[in-house]
């Protein structure tokens, strides 16, 4: 059994489900209309009582910005603060419309030429000479080849001259082979999803060339607690069933906690409006908030009795917030006495911040 399934093995039975319901009209070579792509995005009951999941929750317009992006020649660009789903959602937008979100080219400063076009197997190049079948294609050759959606991760990590690249295959739909004075020509159906963080602007910024030929859709932080909260309960109880942990589901109330903390933090101000709080130079994301009720889960269930209690996500919390030793400990300590310290039923994660610290 795989650690983490790609989606369209785990929500196989919903895809399947859409499929057959789906009688709008489909763009060339996807597998589900652009309605039913956002329905297995944004979630929604089915005619057969199906019930499809949420993926996303957040505003529905952003994400039919999304799929009607793709259903045109333009390119996508999930643009974001780091933890506001841009993978997530590249990963389920390829999904349903592919039926692979696999052919990825993931994005870092040592990112090469050919990991965006394709190289050379050296045995047969040397035993046969130059030819097609000597060439190594590359997750965006097969999606051009196939028809389907490419997906590229942290585009602004990958150097500018490997990022250029992408100009040919974008405007032309072409990628060349010059050794063989030859080209590969994009199916039908192909496109590109790529994402990038504006927090700390990655290595290298896209030329104006390349920005005009993607659509730029930013995915912003949930707008409201409720919906944050709804986020970090629903994707702490699908990790925790993949992960196996033997711990009860996490009280709402924790989760509440973790948010409230986390949003208060990142807005510099606490939930009521009554007192200004310095921001910590983390990030403070959805995703870290997950990351620490996942941590706390595994503590109760390994190292307590299975149920979720403040000094098992103390440590989760102080590791969030504290990034620089120096700066961020103290916005940490003073935020732990002035709101944690002083706010009613919080004595218990007071303490058991104040013990780690």
């Amino acid at each position: 059994m795989t650690l983490r399934q790609h989606a369209e093995h785990q929500f196989a039975a919903e895809l399947t489900a859409l499929a057959k319901s789906d009688t709008k009209q489909r763009p060339p070579n996807w597998l589900l209309s652009p309605w039913a792509v956002s329905t297995y995005l944004l979630g929604g009951t089915l005619e057969d009582g199906t019930i499809i999941t949420p993926k996303y929750i957040g505003n529905q317009r952003i994400i039919e910005i999304a799929v009607a992006t793709l259903a045109t020649d333009r390119a996508l660009l999930l643009l974001g603060v780091p933890g506001t789903a841009k993978t997530w959602v590249a990963e389920h937008l390829a999904a349903a419309i592919s039926g692979n979100s696999t052919l990825i080219v993931q994005g870092t400063a040592g990112t090469s030429e050919e990991s965006m076009r394709y190289g050379w197997n050296y045995a047969l190049l040397l035993a046969k000479g130059p030819g097609r079948d000597a060439i190594v294609p590359s997750p965006m050759m097969r999606a051009m080849q196939d028809g389907k959606i490419a997906r590229v991760e942290e585009l602004t990590r990958i150097p500018a001259d490997v990022q250029d690249t992408l100009i040919t295959i974008l405007s032309e739909k072409t990628l060349p082979i010059p050794e063989l004075n030859d080209e590969v020509q994009a199916a039908k159906g192909f496109n590109v999803i790529a994402t990038a963080n504006n927090r700390d602007r990655g290595v290298n910024e896209l030329s104006s060339a390349l920005k005009r030929r993607f659509n730029t859709v930013i995915l912003p932080v949930p707008d409201t607690m409720e919906e944050e909260v709804q986020i970090v309960q629903q994707r702490v109880a699908s990790l925790g069933r993949a992960l196996e942990l033997p711990a009860e589901p996490p009280a709402l109330e924790e989760i509440r906690r973790v948010v409230t903390i986390f949003r208060e933090l990142r807005n510099g101000v606490t939930a009521d409006g009554k007192t200004k709080l310095k921001s910590p130079t983390a990030t403070l994301s959805t995703a870290e908030a997950i990351g620490v009720m996942n941590q706390g889960l595994s503590l109760a269930a390994h190292f307590g009795d299975g149920t979720l209690k403040s000094h098992d996500i103390a440590s989760g919390l102080t590791g969030a917030v504290v990034k620089d030793p120096v700066q961020d400990k103290v916005v940490w300590k003073e935020y732990l006495e002035t709101v944690v310290k002083e706010r009613d039923g919080w004595k218990d994660l007071y303490r058991a911040c104040r013990n780690i610290d």
